[in-house]
């Protein structure tokens, strides 16, 4: 208490007992002991209510005895199955052990791909995790001495390596490793890495990679089969140098379908564990022909050089027609080409406009530019310009698709005798024009977006001396191809505003991931979070069928299928009380993470135990852990105090002790007859 309250605490005693002595015994002259009692309680009433005025503050210390945490943290991940029984005999042992909970605050946890309370023990965990856990136990006892000891084989599936897990000064990480921690030689087949799905006749890469864990040479055979067919065999030559060999191939994609993919590797002798000689994935092949109308009144070699480019992929069909062709024949064109548009052509551009068609207009000297620009193309061209060599810049800013590898080095020029252009549609610059040596900023090439159909335009012919020129420059017409495919595609792709959409993996490697996700959209497309939508999914071998609502999350629908076992399935997503549905097909891969490792992986346990500060143990050295923990000094109960400023209001017996005075006074000078 400061010097100040206590003077005027003194200063309070000599007011009240002013007030007494002023009231009782010099005015009132004190006639007998009954006096000197209200005297004493008009002191008391006085003094308290001038004390709550001052409201002096007096400190309260209180003492708390306060333990160190200890976690037990328990690996729950499907390799810890076989030794189930020895890790409940270890957590069993801790807990039990009497000098250890007088010591420490036990808190337990169990942990696969994250964590969570330890209540009971599955070891269906399909991921594990140890990072995640560790760092989420640092979040909840971030400012308490705690000491976890981390009960696993050491093997980790997803997430960071642990071994780097950074130290705290507050947390000591103890390992007991459990399993086998014995060396045995493996041979083990990678992840496969390849597309999500194929075009018909087209071929695709595949890419894995086999490791082998010895000390000794070893001879095997790999092996890669589609749908149990191989396609690709090759003998290995593996040493404890050379333990690490790449496959590299490309399938062909001869029929459509759900194609099985198995990379497989023979069977070292003596090799414990095989599950991980083997394993697969999958790839759709589709067939999705796109058919394009390359329409021309004249005969020109660029057209044949438009229909060698677009056709070098094989999943595009160009046929060349004349305007006079009759719209029975262009029913099923996807993309209508129009090169050199004269007057002739208005009923295949009616035509096109009707179907809704994304177009590509190719101008040359021979344009009837009043008909193109009475056609409402989204352009229009100055008619009477004399023919003139024109050049193209590639305009690197260009964002709808890459055209990076695209190099027009030594071009020639081509030929055009258009005017100005100007563009009545939004639109985006791919090659920009340069004659004589001056870039005009005019558009050359370009493309155009409008109510979701897609055009583009060139302003030039001749455009086969480029394809030539490609070859001349790279031996090859690849970058030229390449060029014209990718504004094929860019054309023939179309965003489909639906309001229900279902974001799904054609193949799953593994259950353990498997998701389905979908938004639903009202009528003017906003998230409708009110919506139930269902998801029913059949197995295509057994024919089993589970339906199960999908759960709403932040913005979209989820649908967590981790409980289907490996095989072919079919799903129907739909939303109740709308005649709204999408369905798919995806395959679970018969792949386990977990079964993938020969044995416990004592390294990492003991670089992470080290760098908290810790120490390695071994089941059988159950008891020298626990020594450890009753005989380390830095883990004993700490004495802790709290103090606390409370101020005299507070203090309710002053405030019935002030009423009770003058109360008191009150009713004794009552009592008696006093004034």
């Amino acid at each position: 208490m400061e010097s100040i309250t206590v003077l005027y605490i003194i200063l309070a005693a000599i007011v009240a007992l002013g007030i007494v002595v002023f009231q009782y015994i010099y005015k009132q002259k004190a006639k007998s002991n009954i006096y000197w009692l209200l005297a004493f309680l008009r002191f008391v009433g006085v003094f308290g209510l001038l004390l709550l005025l001052i409201n002096p503050k007096f400190s309260q210390k209180s003492y708390t005895l306060e333990k160190p945490n200890l976690v037990i943290l328990a690996d729950n991940s499907t390799s810890i199955s076989e030794s189930e029984n020895e890790l409940q005999r270890l957590i069993s042992k801790l807990k039990d052990a009497k000098e250890v909970t007088d010591r420490f605050k036990i808190a337990s946890y169990k942990f696969g791909s994250k964590l969570d309370i330890l209540d009971s023990l599955s070891f269906t965990d399909k991921n594990t995790n140890i990072s995640k856990s560790l760092s989420a136990l640092k979040d909840i006892y971030a400012r308490e001495q705690t000491v976890t000891i981390l009960l696993s084989d050491g093997n980790q599936t997803v997430g960071e390596d642990y071994s780097y897990l950074k130290a705290d000064q507050n947390n000591t990480i103890y390992a007991m490793v459990l399993g086998d921690t014995t060396k045995y030689k493996d041979i083990s087949v990678g992840p496969i890495l390849t597309n999500k799905y194929a075009f018909l006749k087209n071929k695709f890469p595949l890419e894995s990679y086999i490791s082998y864990q010895g000390n000794t040479p070893v001879s095997a055979t790999v092996s890669v089969k589609m749908n149990d067919k191989v396609v690709h065999k090759e003998n290995l030559r593996l040493d404890a140098q050379a333990n690490f060999k790449t496959i590299n191939i490309e399938v062909d994609a001869n029929s459509v379908g759900i194609k099985n993919l198995i990379v497989e590797v023979t069977k070292l002798p003596e090799e414990r564990n095989i599950e991980n000689n083997r394993r697969s994935t999958s790839i759709e092949v589709i067939d999705e022909k796109t058919k394009i109308a390359l329409i021309s009144d004249i005969v020109h070699p660029d057209l044949g050089a438009l229909k060698k480019a677009i056709e070098s992929n094989e999943q595009r069909e160009v046929t060349i027609f004349k305007s006079s062709t009759p719209n029975s024949s262009l029913e099923e064109i996807d993309l209508f080409i129009f090169y050199q548009p004269t007057i002739r052509f208005k009923n295949s551009f009616t035509f096109a406009k009707s179907k809704n068609a994304n177009t590509f207009i190719i101008t040359g000297t021979q344009t009837d530019y009043s008909f193109l620009n009475d056609s409402n193309v989204g352009f229009e061209i100055e008619n009477g310009y004399p023919e003139q060599e024109v050049f193209g810049l590639l305009n690197n800013g260009f964002t709808k698709y890459d055209i990076s590898k695209f190099n027009l080095t030594d071009f020639p020029p081509l030929e055009s005798d258009a005017g100005p252009i100007l563009i009545t549609t939004p639109y985006e610059t791919l090659l920009g024009t340069q004659i004589k040596g001056l870039d005009v900023q005019q558009p050359l090439m370009g493309v155009m977006e409008q109510n979701a159909g897609k055009q583009a335009f060139f302003i030039g012919e001749n455009l086969w001396k480029w394809r030539m020129q490609t070859y001349r420059n790279a031996n090859d017409f690849v970058y030229f191809d390449e060029f014209i495919g990718n504004l094929i595609r860019y054309l023939t792709s179309s965003k489909n505003k639906t309001r229900l959409n279902v974001d799904y993996e054609k193949v799953y490697e593994g259950s353990s991931n498997t998701v389905i996700t979908a938004t639903y959209f009202d009528e003017v497309f906003l998230f409708d979070p009110n919506a139930k939508v269902t998801i029913k999914v059949t197995n295509t071998s057994s024919k089993n069928v589970q339906t199960n609502p999908m759960v709403l999350k932040n913005g979209y629908f989820e649908a967590d299928l981790s409980n289907l076992i490996a095989g072919s399935y079919e799903f129907v997503v739909s939303v109740e009380k709308e005649a709204k549905s999408v369905s798919g097909r995806f395959v679970i891969s018969e792949f386990e993470m977990e079964n993938q490792f020969v044995s416990s992986d004592n390294e990492k346990m003991e670089k992470l135990a080290v760098s908290t500060g810790g120490k390695l143990f071994y089941p059988s050295q159950i008891n020298g852990l626990l020594q450890d923990l009753k005989e380390n000094d830095a883990y004993v109960p700490t004495e802790k105090s709290t103090e606390n400023i409370v101020s005299l209001i507070d203090f309710k017996l002053l405030l019935g002790l002030i009423v009770f005075a003058f109360v008191a006074e009150w009713f004794i000078r009552k009592y008696n007859g006093l004034i």
